[in-house]
């Protein structure tokens, strides 16, 4: 079998994209409010190369600096997006405190989102908005990167057919060299780097395991003796009825890019994902499968990060050809063990 095909019918549907200017359906038209996220000028651009699928309604953005970044598109006032005709999705990829009740309205005026991430530095108003979703029967897509990735739509379709047997561990990290701005910035969170970055691997282990039995969180200010109250060096442990799960994110790690994994390992084989975006990975298994050997190997599906990807599931879900892979109480779950790790809750 080509190893390609067995992306097909994985727990994302990558097999049937949508092809620009092919469609005879009407554009879904969206809106994005925010470039001051991390990942907002990207969303923006998948967006924009999507121009079969969606059509731009135009961007919220009031910072004439921000604005400066992104040339070629309508920048608009909140009231003249929302009031526009035929609105269904707006992207939410403002600052991290303002993401939530950014997104409230939008959400209680009867729109989709793409929220991008983490949900907010308390639990309440993120549970809010997906009562609000759920009650009109409304699309809240997180941006979590990995979910789209082929390394992570392959682990996750193989774990779900019972390729590694019963999982017993997973060790992932996502870390970086934070310079003064990045830790200047994020000490106003108490949760540090882990919550605005980990919640990527969190995510995928909420997606596989569920919701945790215990969670532990080490929480380490490594320069708190110059003042810089920045958490940057963080363990999370979380435990499972027979998995135990350890995550690390390191913010003073100038190889913590390339360094980037995700390992999980049961009891009849597993995966080493790393580096974590690249498509590449080895693969353990005790019995054939579908192509595979036995035993360890080799795999490169040549892919990375793709918010493309992102959007055209958006797309499907809008759409009512799918249904989002991740629920509401997958959502919830996840933000809550990321502030229960992060000393949040």
């Amino acid at each position: 079998m080509n190893r390609r095909k067995l992306l097909i019918g994985s727990s994302v549907t990558l097999a049937t994209p949508f092809i620009a200017g092919k469609s005879s359906r009407p554009r879904i038209r969206i809106g994005q409010i925010g470039l001051s996220h991390p990942h907002a000028l990207g969303k923006l651009a998948a967006i924009r190369s999507l121009e079969g699928i969606f059509e731009l309604v135009g961007v919220v953005e009031p910072d004439p600096k921000l604005r400066q970044k992104v040339r070629g598109v309508k920048y608009i006032s909140i009231d003249e997006l929302m009031s526009s005709p035929s609105l269904e999705v707006v992207a939410i990829e403002t600052r991290v405190s303002d993401l939530v009740r950014t997104a409230q309205p939008i959400v209680d005026a009867g729109k989709h989102i793409h929220l991008d991430k983490p949900a907010g530095p308390t639990l309440a108003p993120f549970k809010k908005l997906l009562e609000s979703a759920e009650r009109q029967n409304l699309t809240i897509q997180m941006g979590y990167m990995l979910r789209y990735n082929p390394s992570f739509t392959f682990m996750f379709r193989a774990v779900r057919e019972n390729w590694f047997g019963e999982i017993m561990e997973i060790d992932a990290m996502m870390g970086k060299k934070a310079g003064v701005g990045m830790r200047r910035e994020l000490a106003q969170f108490a949760g540090g780097g882990f919550f605005e970055l980990a919640g990527h691997i969190l995510d995928a282990v909420v997606h596989l395991l569920g919701k945790p039995k215990m969670v532990q969180g080490f929480n380490l200010r490594t320069r708190q003796n110059t003042g810089d109250s920045f958490a940057d060096n963080q363990l999370a442990v979380l435990e499972y009825e027979k998995a135990t799960v350890c995550l690390r994110c390191n913010h003073n790690d100038p190889f913590g890019g390339p360094r980037r994994r995700f390992i999980i390992s049961g009891t009849r084989g597993g995966m080493e994902i790393q580096p974590l975006e690249s498509g590449k990975f080895t693969l353990n298994l005790y019995e054939s499968r579908e192509g595979y050997r036995k035993g360890s190997q080799l795999v490169d599906l040549k892919g990375g990060r793709s918010y493309a990807m992102e959007f055209e599931d958006l797309a499907r879900t809008i759409r009512g050809e799918k249904k989002l892979d991740w629920n509401y109480e997958h959502d919830l779950t996840v933000h809550h063990t990321l502030l229960r790790i992060c000393g949040m809750a």
